[in-house]
């Protein structure tokens, strides 16, 4: 099991959501989630929306 947490965090601290974490939040996305997580995955969205974070699926389809 994945904590929404965990991959929020790498993708924060690194700046870049690889496929592989989107895979693994969609699938924790699926379960009953706490207010924690919920909020953690809010804030990954934020980032992305600021140009915090990039997405590599996103960069996939511009090239």
């Amino acid at each position: 099991m994945f904590d929404i947490r965990e991959i929020v965090r790498d993708a924060i601290s690194t700046g870049y959501l690889t496929i592989e974490a989107e895979d693994r939040l969609r699938h924790c996305l699926q379960t009953k989630l706490d207010r924690d997580a919920i909020g953690a995955f809010f804030k990954l969205q934020q980032c992305v929306m600021e140009g915090l974070v990039k997405q590599q699926a996103r960069e996939l389809l511009v090239n």
